[in-house]
Protein backbone atom coordinates (compact mmCIF):
# COMPACT_ATOMS: atom_id res chain seq x y z
CA UNK A 1 0.00 0.00 0.00
CA UNK A 2 2.71 2.45 0.96
CA UNK A 3 4.71 1.49 -2.13
CA UNK A 4 1.84 2.70 -4.31
CA UNK A 5 1.90 6.06 -2.55
CA UNK A 6 5.69 6.31 -2.81
CA UNK A 7 5.75 5.44 -6.53
CA UNK A 8 2.87 7.81 -7.22
CA UNK A 9 4.71 10.53 -5.30
CA UNK A 10 7.94 9.98 -7.24
CA UNK A 11 6.07 10.10 -10.58
CA UNK A 12 4.20 13.25 -9.58
CA UNK A 13 7.35 14.94 -8.29
CA UNK A 14 9.20 14.17 -11.52
CA UNK A 15 6.25 15.65 -13.38
CA UNK A 16 6.27 18.74 -11.17
CA UNK A 17 10.02 19.28 -11.63
CA UNK A 18 9.57 18.93 -15.39
CA UNK A 19 6.50 21.07 -15.88
CA UNK A 20 8.07 23.83 -13.76
CA UNK A 21 10.46 24.43 -16.67
CA UNK A 22 7.54 24.78 -19.07
CA UNK A 23 5.66 27.09 -16.71
CA UNK A 24 8.66 29.39 -16.30
CA UNK A 25 9.43 29.44 -20.04
CA UNK A 26 5.77 29.85 -21.15
CA UNK A 27 4.04 31.91 -18.41
CA UNK A 28 0.79 32.39 -20.31
CA UNK A 29 -2.82 31.92 -19.27
CA UNK A 30 -3.90 28.40 -20.21
CA UNK A 31 -1.19 26.31 -18.55
CA UNK A 32 -1.14 22.77 -19.92
CA UNK A 33 -2.95 23.88 -23.07
CA UNK A 34 -0.13 26.32 -23.84
CA UNK A 35 2.56 23.70 -23.12
CA UNK A 36 0.95 21.15 -25.46
CA UNK A 37 0.19 23.69 -28.18
CA UNK A 38 3.69 25.15 -28.26
CA UNK A 39 5.31 21.70 -28.25
CA UNK A 40 3.10 19.75 -30.63
CA UNK A 41 0.93 22.20 -32.55
CA UNK A 42 -2.61 23.52 -32.68
CA UNK A 43 -4.37 20.16 -33.11
CA UNK A 44 -2.75 18.74 -29.97
CA UNK A 45 -3.60 21.91 -28.06
CA UNK A 46 -7.19 21.75 -29.25
CA UNK A 47 -7.53 18.12 -28.19
CA UNK A 48 -6.42 19.03 -24.67
CA UNK A 49 -8.95 21.86 -24.52
CA UNK A 50 -11.63 19.60 -26.00
CA UNK A 51 -10.92 16.99 -23.33
CA UNK A 52 -11.02 19.65 -20.63
CA UNK A 53 -14.43 20.69 -21.93
CA UNK A 54 -16.11 17.31 -22.41
CA UNK A 55 -14.36 15.10 -19.84
CA UNK A 56 -11.62 16.31 -17.57
CA UNK A 57 -12.85 19.14 -15.40
CA UNK A 58 -16.47 18.09 -15.36
CA UNK A 59 -15.34 14.69 -14.05
CA UNK A 60 -12.96 16.18 -11.48
CA UNK A 61 -15.49 18.72 -10.25
CA UNK A 62 -18.24 16.11 -10.12
CA UNK A 63 -16.10 13.67 -8.11
CA UNK A 64 -15.05 16.27 -5.53
CA UNK A 65 -18.57 17.70 -5.31
CA UNK A 66 -19.94 14.19 -4.67
CA UNK A 67 -17.60 13.69 -1.71
CA UNK A 68 -18.52 17.14 -0.41
CA UNK A 69 -22.23 16.32 -0.61
CA UNK A 70 -21.88 12.96 1.15
CA UNK A 71 -19.91 14.37 4.07
CA UNK A 72 -22.09 17.48 4.36
CA UNK A 73 -25.26 15.40 4.57
CA UNK A 74 -23.67 13.06 7.10
CA UNK A 75 -22.54 16.08 9.16
CA UNK A 76 -26.17 17.22 9.19
CA UNK A 77 -27.30 13.85 10.55
CA UNK A 78 -28.20 11.93 7.38
CA UNK A 79 -26.48 8.60 7.98
CA UNK A 80 -27.49 7.13 4.61
CA UNK A 81 -28.47 9.95 2.24
CA UNK A 82 -30.21 8.96 -0.99
CA UNK A 83 -28.34 9.10 -4.28
CA UNK A 84 -30.63 11.85 -5.54
CA UNK A 85 -29.99 13.97 -2.43
CA UNK A 86 -26.25 13.61 -2.86
CA UNK A 87 -26.49 14.55 -6.53
CA UNK A 88 -28.63 17.62 -5.81
CA UNK A 89 -26.26 18.92 -3.12
CA UNK A 90 -23.23 18.20 -5.32
CA UNK A 91 -24.76 20.07 -8.25
CA UNK A 92 -25.54 23.02 -5.99
CA UNK A 93 -21.94 23.03 -4.74
CA UNK A 94 -20.63 23.19 -8.32
CA UNK A 95 -22.86 26.19 -9.05
CA UNK A 96 -21.70 27.97 -5.87
CA UNK A 97 -18.04 27.29 -6.70
CA UNK A 98 -18.56 28.65 -10.21
CA UNK A 99 -20.22 31.84 -8.94
CA UNK A 100 -17.38 32.39 -6.46
CA UNK A 101 -14.87 32.23 -9.31
CA UNK A 102 -16.93 34.58 -11.45
CA UNK A 103 -16.89 37.04 -8.56
CA UNK A 104 -13.12 37.23 -8.77
CA UNK A 105 -9.89 35.23 -8.94
CA UNK A 106 -8.68 36.62 -5.61
CA UNK A 107 -11.77 35.46 -3.75
CA UNK A 108 -11.59 32.00 -5.30
CA UNK A 109 -7.85 31.70 -4.65
CA UNK A 110 -8.29 32.88 -1.05
CA UNK A 111 -11.00 30.32 -0.31
CA UNK A 112 -9.07 27.50 -2.01
CA UNK A 113 -5.91 28.44 -0.14
CA UNK A 114 -7.68 28.67 3.22
CA UNK A 115 -9.25 25.23 2.85
CA UNK A 116 -5.90 23.80 1.73
CA UNK A 117 -4.23 25.06 4.89
CA UNK A 118 -7.04 23.56 6.96
CA UNK A 119 -6.95 20.10 5.43
CA UNK A 120 -3.15 19.88 5.38
CA UNK A 121 -3.07 20.85 9.06
CA UNK A 122 -5.79 18.31 9.85
CA UNK A 123 -3.92 15.49 8.10
CA UNK A 124 -0.70 16.35 9.89
CA UNK A 125 -2.53 16.39 13.22
CA UNK A 126 -4.11 13.03 12.37
CA UNK A 127 -0.71 11.56 11.53
CA UNK A 128 1.07 12.83 14.63
CA UNK A 129 -1.82 11.95 16.96
CA UNK A 130 -2.00 8.43 15.54
CA UNK A 131 1.62 7.66 16.35
CA UNK A 132 1.52 9.39 19.76
CA UNK A 133 -1.85 8.11 20.98
CA UNK A 134 -2.73 5.24 18.66
CA UNK A 135 -1.14 2.49 20.75
CA UNK A 136 -4.05 2.75 23.17
CA UNK A 137 -6.45 2.10 20.29
CA UNK A 138 -4.67 -1.00 18.97
CA UNK A 139 -1.88 0.74 17.10
CA UNK A 140 1.22 -1.35 16.46
CA UNK A 141 4.30 -1.30 14.25
CA UNK A 142 3.55 -4.98 13.59
CA UNK A 143 0.87 -3.83 11.12
CA UNK A 144 3.69 -2.82 8.75
CA UNK A 145 4.99 -6.41 8.60
CA UNK A 146 1.96 -7.88 6.86
CA UNK A 147 2.77 -9.71 3.63
CA UNK A 148 0.50 -10.79 0.79
CA UNK A 149 0.79 -11.37 -2.98
CA UNK A 150 0.30 -8.28 -5.16
CA UNK A 151 -1.76 -8.41 -8.35
CA UNK A 152 -0.02 -6.21 -11.00
CA UNK A 153 -3.35 -5.22 -12.52
CA UNK A 154 -4.81 -4.14 -9.20
CA UNK A 155 -1.57 -2.34 -8.40
CA UNK A 156 -2.06 -0.31 -11.58
CA UNK A 157 -5.65 0.54 -10.67
CA UNK A 158 -4.53 1.59 -7.19
CA UNK A 159 -1.90 3.82 -8.80
CA UNK A 160 -4.65 5.55 -10.79
CA UNK A 161 -6.39 6.49 -7.55
CA UNK A 162 -3.13 7.66 -5.98
CA UNK A 163 -2.29 9.84 -8.98
CA UNK A 164 -5.77 11.35 -8.76
CA UNK A 165 -5.01 12.27 -5.15
CA UNK A 166 -1.68 13.84 -6.15
CA UNK A 167 -3.10 15.56 -9.21
CA UNK A 168 -3.04 19.33 -9.34
CA UNK A 169 0.72 19.76 -9.12
CA UNK A 170 0.71 22.28 -11.98
CA UNK A 171 -2.85 23.61 -12.03
CA UNK A 172 -1.56 26.98 -10.83
CA UNK A 173 -0.07 27.38 -14.32
CA UNK A 174 -3.61 27.78 -15.72
CA UNK A 175 -3.59 31.25 -14.16
CA UNK A 176 -0.03 32.14 -15.19
CA UNK A 177 -1.18 35.27 -16.99
CA UNK A 178 -2.57 36.60 -13.69
CA UNK A 179 0.44 35.71 -11.51
CA UNK A 180 3.01 38.32 -10.43
CA UNK A 181 6.56 37.35 -11.53
CA UNK A 182 5.41 33.96 -12.90
CA UNK A 183 8.95 32.93 -13.95
CA UNK A 184 9.91 32.77 -10.26
CA UNK A 185 6.59 32.10 -8.52
CA UNK A 186 5.36 29.19 -10.66
CA UNK A 187 8.34 26.81 -10.30
CA UNK A 188 8.43 27.40 -6.54
CA UNK A 189 4.71 26.81 -6.11
CA UNK A 190 4.71 23.70 -8.32
CA UNK A 191 7.78 21.96 -6.87
CA UNK A 192 7.44 22.79 -3.18
CA UNK A 193 3.69 22.30 -3.22
CA UNK A 194 4.10 18.81 -4.66
CA UNK A 195 6.79 17.85 -2.15
CA UNK A 196 4.56 18.99 0.71
CA UNK A 197 1.52 17.06 -0.50
CA UNK A 198 3.49 13.85 -1.05
CA UNK A 199 4.93 14.05 2.48
CA UNK A 200 1.49 14.67 4.02
CA UNK A 201 -0.14 11.75 2.19
CA UNK A 202 2.66 9.38 3.21
CA UNK A 203 2.33 10.50 6.83
CA UNK A 204 -1.47 10.05 6.80
CA UNK A 205 -1.39 6.60 5.21
CA UNK A 206 1.36 5.44 7.53
CA UNK A 207 -0.85 6.59 10.42
CA UNK A 208 -3.81 4.60 9.08
CA UNK A 209 -1.66 1.48 8.82
CA UNK A 210 -0.22 1.98 12.31
CA UNK A 211 -3.66 2.20 13.95
CA UNK A 212 -5.37 -0.49 11.83
CA UNK A 213 -4.15 -3.77 10.33
CA UNK A 214 -4.12 -3.84 6.55
CA UNK A 215 -7.31 -5.96 6.44
CA UNK A 216 -9.19 -3.26 8.35
CA UNK A 217 -7.84 -0.53 6.10
CA UNK A 218 -8.98 -2.47 3.04
CA UNK A 219 -12.52 -2.79 4.42
CA UNK A 220 -12.94 0.83 5.49
CA UNK A 221 -14.57 3.26 3.05
CA UNK A 222 -13.78 6.15 5.43
CA UNK A 223 -10.42 5.20 6.88
CA UNK A 224 -9.59 8.72 8.11
CA UNK A 225 -12.83 8.88 10.09
CA UNK A 226 -12.27 5.37 11.44
CA UNK A 227 -8.75 6.27 12.54
CA UNK A 228 -9.85 9.42 14.35
CA UNK A 229 -12.78 7.51 15.80
CA UNK A 230 -10.48 4.84 17.20
CA UNK A 231 -8.36 7.48 18.94
CA UNK A 232 -10.88 10.18 19.95
CA UNK A 233 -14.26 8.47 19.65
CA UNK A 234 -17.31 10.12 18.09
CA UNK A 235 -15.75 13.58 18.47
CA UNK A 236 -12.94 12.49 16.15
CA UNK A 237 -15.37 11.18 13.54
CA UNK A 238 -17.34 14.45 13.62
CA UNK A 239 -14.14 16.49 13.30
CA UNK A 240 -13.05 14.55 10.23
CA UNK A 241 -16.48 15.02 8.62
CA UNK A 242 -16.30 18.79 9.11
CA UNK A 243 -12.74 19.01 7.78
CA UNK A 244 -13.57 16.92 4.69
CA UNK A 245 -16.65 19.05 4.00
CA UNK A 246 -14.65 22.28 4.16
CA UNK A 247 -11.64 20.95 2.26
CA UNK A 248 -13.66 19.45 -0.59
CA UNK A 249 -15.56 22.70 -1.07
CA UNK A 250 -12.26 24.54 -1.21
CA UNK A 251 -10.93 21.96 -3.63
CA UNK A 252 -13.99 22.41 -5.83
CA UNK A 253 -13.40 26.16 -5.89
CA UNK A 254 -9.81 25.46 -6.94
CA UNK A 255 -10.96 23.12 -9.72
CA UNK A 256 -13.25 25.82 -11.09
CA UNK A 257 -10.55 28.49 -10.66
CA UNK A 258 -8.00 27.46 -13.26
CA UNK A 259 -9.38 25.35 -16.15
CA UNK A 260 -11.87 27.91 -17.52
CA UNK A 261 -8.76 29.91 -18.43
CA UNK A 262 -8.02 27.14 -20.94
CA UNK A 263 -11.22 27.92 -22.83
CA UNK A 264 -10.41 31.62 -22.59
CA UNK A 265 -6.92 31.09 -24.04
CA UNK A 266 -8.23 28.79 -26.79
CA UNK A 267 -10.85 31.31 -27.87
CA UNK A 268 -8.15 33.98 -27.94
CA UNK A 269 -6.13 31.69 -30.27
CA UNK A 270 -9.08 31.14 -32.60
CA UNK A 271 -9.50 27.54 -31.44
CA UNK A 272 -12.77 28.07 -29.62
CA UNK A 273 -15.87 30.18 -29.95
CA UNK A 274 -15.09 33.86 -29.42
CA UNK A 275 -17.96 34.30 -27.00
CA UNK A 276 -16.10 32.03 -24.57
CA UNK A 277 -13.31 34.62 -24.36
CA UNK A 278 -15.56 37.34 -23.01
CA UNK A 279 -14.44 38.94 -19.76
CA UNK A 280 -16.93 40.13 -17.17
CA UNK A 281 -17.14 43.95 -17.38
CA UNK A 282 -16.98 44.34 -13.59
CA UNK A 283 -15.11 41.35 -12.18
CA UNK A 284 -12.69 40.88 -15.11
CA UNK A 285 -13.05 37.09 -15.06
CA UNK A 286 -13.89 34.71 -17.96
CA UNK A 287 -17.47 34.34 -16.79
CA UNK A 288 -18.74 32.57 -19.92
CA UNK A 289 -15.99 29.94 -19.74
CA UNK A 290 -16.65 29.41 -16.05
CA UNK A 291 -20.36 29.08 -16.77
CA UNK A 292 -19.69 26.38 -19.39
CA UNK A 293 -17.51 24.42 -16.95
CA UNK A 294 -20.18 24.84 -14.28
CA UNK A 295 -22.99 23.53 -16.52
CA UNK A 296 -21.01 20.49 -17.65
CA UNK A 297 -20.01 19.70 -14.07
CA UNK A 298 -23.65 19.69 -13.03
CA UNK A 299 -24.56 17.40 -15.93
CA UNK A 300 -21.79 14.95 -15.04
CA UNK A 301 -22.56 14.82 -11.34
CA UNK A 302 -26.21 14.04 -12.07
CA UNK A 303 -25.40 11.11 -14.38
CA UNK A 304 -22.24 9.38 -13.11
CA UNK A 305 -20.92 7.71 -9.97
CA UNK A 306 -17.88 8.88 -8.02
CA UNK A 307 -15.74 5.98 -9.27
CA UNK A 308 -16.64 6.68 -12.89
CA UNK A 309 -15.88 10.37 -12.47
CA UNK A 310 -12.49 9.81 -10.80
CA UNK A 311 -11.29 7.18 -13.31
CA UNK A 312 -12.45 9.25 -16.29
CA UNK A 313 -10.54 12.28 -15.03
CA UNK A 314 -7.22 10.47 -14.63
CA UNK A 315 -7.45 8.54 -17.90
CA UNK A 316 -8.36 11.66 -19.86
CA UNK A 317 -5.75 14.07 -18.51
CA UNK A 318 -2.61 12.06 -17.74
CA UNK A 319 -1.77 11.26 -21.38
CA UNK A 320 -1.74 15.02 -21.98
CA UNK A 321 0.53 15.45 -18.98
CA UNK A 322 2.88 13.01 -20.69
CA UNK A 323 2.57 14.86 -24.00
CA UNK A 324 3.42 18.18 -22.31
CA UNK A 325 6.45 16.79 -20.47
CA UNK A 326 7.65 15.08 -23.66
CA UNK A 327 7.46 18.54 -25.19
CA UNK A 328 10.45 19.57 -23.07
CA UNK A 329 12.70 17.48 -25.33
CA UNK A 330 11.08 18.92 -28.46
CA UNK A 331 11.24 22.55 -27.33
CA UNK A 332 14.89 22.26 -26.31
CA UNK A 333 15.63 21.05 -29.84
CA UNK A 334 13.35 23.40 -31.82
CA UNK A 335 13.55 26.51 -29.60
CA UNK A 336 16.98 26.43 -27.92
CA UNK A 337 16.92 30.21 -27.39
CA UNK A 338 13.60 30.20 -25.51
CA UNK A 339 14.19 31.93 -22.13
CA UNK A 340 14.31 29.27 -19.42
CA UNK A 341 14.61 30.89 -15.97
CA UNK A 342 14.26 27.40 -14.49
CA UNK A 343 15.56 24.13 -15.95
CA UNK A 344 14.44 20.71 -14.79
CA UNK A 345 17.19 19.10 -12.67
CA UNK A 346 18.36 15.67 -13.74
CA UNK A 347 17.46 16.26 -17.40
CA UNK A 348 16.85 14.07 -19.38
CA UNK A 349 16.28 11.37 -16.72
CA UNK A 350 13.66 13.12 -14.57
CA UNK A 351 11.21 13.80 -17.44
CA UNK A 352 11.77 10.22 -18.68
CA UNK A 353 10.75 8.78 -15.30
CA UNK A 354 7.48 10.71 -15.49
CA UNK A 355 6.84 9.51 -19.05
CA UNK A 356 7.44 5.89 -18.01
CA UNK A 357 4.90 6.37 -15.22
CA UNK A 358 2.32 7.73 -17.66
CA UNK A 359 2.91 4.82 -20.05
CA UNK A 360 2.48 2.33 -17.19
CA UNK A 361 -0.73 4.04 -16.13
CA UNK A 362 -2.25 3.84 -19.61
CA UNK A 363 -1.23 0.23 -20.21
CA UNK A 364 -2.51 -0.85 -16.78
CA UNK A 365 -5.85 0.82 -17.43
CA UNK A 366 -6.19 -0.84 -20.83
CA UNK A 367 -5.44 -4.26 -19.33
CA UNK A 368 -7.61 -3.91 -16.22
CA UNK A 369 -10.59 -2.10 -17.76
CA UNK A 370 -10.29 -2.12 -21.56
CA UNK A 371 -13.89 -1.13 -22.31
CA UNK A 372 -14.16 2.07 -20.26
CA UNK A 373 -10.56 3.07 -21.02
CA UNK A 374 -11.23 2.71 -24.75
CA UNK A 375 -14.44 4.73 -24.44
CA UNK A 376 -12.58 7.52 -22.66
CA UNK A 377 -9.85 7.65 -25.31
CA UNK A 378 -12.45 7.52 -28.08
CA UNK A 379 -14.18 10.60 -26.67
CA UNK A 380 -10.83 12.41 -26.58
CA UNK A 381 -10.05 11.47 -30.20
CA UNK A 382 -13.54 12.56 -31.26
CA UNK A 383 -12.11 16.05 -31.02
CA UNK A 384 -10.03 15.46 -34.18
CA UNK A 385 -12.94 15.72 -36.66
CA UNK A 386 -14.37 18.59 -34.61
CA UNK A 387 -11.08 20.46 -34.97
CA UNK A 388 -10.86 20.01 -38.73
CA UNK A 389 -14.55 20.80 -39.24
CA UNK A 390 -14.65 23.97 -37.15
CA UNK A 391 -11.14 25.33 -36.70
CA UNK A 392 -8.65 23.52 -38.92
CA UNK A 393 -9.60 24.76 -42.38
CA UNK A 394 -7.17 27.14 -43.88
CA UNK A 395 -5.02 27.19 -40.75
CA UNK A 396 -1.35 26.29 -40.82
CA UNK A 397 -0.04 24.04 -38.05
CA UNK A 398 2.50 25.70 -35.77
Amino acid sequence: MLTVWVIGGVISLCGALSVAELAAALPQTGGWYVFVRESWGRLAGFLFGWSELVLIRASAGGAVATVFAEYLLRSLGWATPSTRSVQFVAATAIVVAGLINIRGVRLGAWLAGLSTIGKCAALMILGVASFLLGSGAGGSMAHFDAAAPVDPGLFGLALISVLWAYDGFADVSFNAGEVIEPQRALPRAIVFGTITIVAIYLLANSAYLYVHPIERVAQSPLVAADTMGAIFGRVGVAAVSVVVTISTMGGLVGIMLGPPRVFFAMADDGLFFRSIARVHPRYQTPHIAIGVAMALGVAFVLTRTFEQLADTFVLAIWPFYGLAVAGIYRLRATQPNLPRPYRVPGYPIVPAIFLIGVAYLVVSALVADPVWTSVTFAIVLAGVPVYYAAFGRGRRER
